[in-house]
Order: C-alpha cells, then sequence, then structure tokens
C-alpha cells in the first residue's frame, strides 16, 4: 500500500512538472520514470499511474476552462460530437491521458524486471 501511494505521489508530481516544460506526452516520461523506480505489483502497475494522471489533466483542464466559462469546452465537444458536453469532454480528456500513462508505468515495470 505505501508504494502504491509513493507511485502516485511521485507520478502526479512528475508529471505536472514535466507538463510545464514539455508536450503533453511527457506523462509517458513520469509515468515511466515511476514505474521503473518504484514498481508496483499486477494491476497496479497500469492503475495508479492512470488514475494519478488522469486526476491530474481533468483537474487541469477544469480549473483552465472555468476561467472562460466553459466556452471553448462546450464547442470542442460539439466538434467531437459530444452534444456540447464540457464534462464530458474532461473525462475523455482524463481517460486519454490515464490511458498513456498507465502503458508507460507498465513499460517502466517490464524495464526494471529486465534490468535485474
Amino acid at each position: 500500500m505505501i508504494k502504491n501511494t509513493k507511485n502516485f505521489v511521485f507520478t502526479l508530481i512528475l508529471s505536472y512538472v514535466l507538463a510545464l516544460y514539455l508536450p503533453w506526452y511527457s506523462v509517458m516520461i513520469a509515468a515511466l520514470v515511476s514505474g521503473f523506480l518504484i514498481p508496483l505489483k499486477k494491476g497496479a502497475v497500469f492503475f495508479i499511474p492512470f488514475i494519478a494522471v488522469a486526476l491530474l489533466w481533468i483537474l487541469q483542464s477544469y480549473l483552465l476552462t472555468s476561467a472562460n466559462d466553459f466556452v471553448l469546452a462546450k464547442k470542442i465537444a460539439t466538434l467531437l460530437m459530444l452534444n456540447g458536453n464540457s464534462t464530458l469532454l474532461l473525462l475523455v480528456a482524463g481517460v486519454i491521458g490515464g490511458i498513456a500513462a498507465g502503458v508507460s508505468g507498465i513499460l517502466g515495470k517490464q524495464i526494471s524486471t529486465i534490468s535485474k
């Protein structure tokens, strides 16, 4: 349980810091590094980075879009055939980031297993 919490917090902080300076896929680097340094077991390898990055992206998206009353988010949600539902757009963004981080977490775990 402690490893799960350490991995979660480390992924969250590293993802946030890297996202300040690098493109969106920097969350994959953060999950890979956290999966390598703090290896988890079984399903936690995927789901801990998934939840960390999904929450980070949903929170950041919400804070950015609430500043303009979700006007742009509603327009983008209309373009993506989400019927203008900005909440659903935030969830889709979180899931995309979460999947990217989860797969990278698995890769980090596999690299740490091979390197031993």
